[in-house]
């Protein structure tokens, strides 16, 4: 991979009521990844959020947490991406996905925003074709639960299973700025499909 600005942006909501909830996980995984490179994440009023700048896997990496609220996540991703010239494919946006149970992580490229608010806008300023980790919260099981569901609090067991799954995704990561997204993919899923095989046969 050429040596070129790679942008991670996390969605979540602003605001110390928010921080612990199941919609802003991808804000946790930006934290991981600061943490890990030992950067600090500082307001800047040009992106619209907190931003931060680290070399992972050898890459210069732009990290983004938008402060605009979920669904004006657009704005900050768009604003970064026209400021640093980043192409959407050199964007991973890291989400919350009722889709996916509790810790199960999935790195996918492009596709439709499956009715997420941070997704629709994303997709409205900067197009479909960037980079995703989709970041499993689980499902309330009823559509008219959604709301309060991903605006809640995970039980212990599901928060521990994100921060798990979120070490592993920061690990793919790392594997993907090193020069192999599909290297990645395999690191991230196999990983996924071998503890279920081991817990099916336990």
């Amino acid at each position: 991979m050429a040596d070129h600005k790679i942008a991670i942006i996390g969605l979540g909501n602003p605001g110390s009521e928010y921080e612990a909830t199941r919609h802003n996980a991808g804000f946790w995984f930006v934290d991981r990844l600061a943490d890990r490179a030992g950067v600090p994440l500082r307001a800047e009023s040009k992106f619209h959020g907190l931003f931060g700048r680290a070399r992972i896997g050898g890459q210069d990496i732009l990290l983004l947490k938008p402060t605009t609220f979920m669904n004006r996540s657009g704005r900050a991703a768009q604003a970064l991406c026209q400021f640093y010239k980043i192409a959407p494919d050199d964007v991973l946006v890291a989400h919350d996905e009722l889709d996916l149970a509790a810790g199960t992580m999935r790195l996918k490229l492009g596709g439709g925003h499956g009715g997420h608010n941070g997704l629709r806008d994303l997709h409205g300023q900067i197009g479909s074709g960037y980079r995703r980790l989709r970041i499993g919260i689980g499902h309330p099981g009823d559509k008219a639960m959604v709301l309060n569901y991903v605006l809640g609090r995970p039980s212990r067991d599901d928060e521990t299973a994100i921060l798990d799954g979120l070490g592993r995704a920061a690990d793919a990561t790392d594997t993907w700025l090193r020069g192999s997204w599909d290297k990645a993919l395999q690191q991230l899923h196999t990983e996924k499909h071998n503890r279920d095989s081991a817990a099916g046969s336990a």
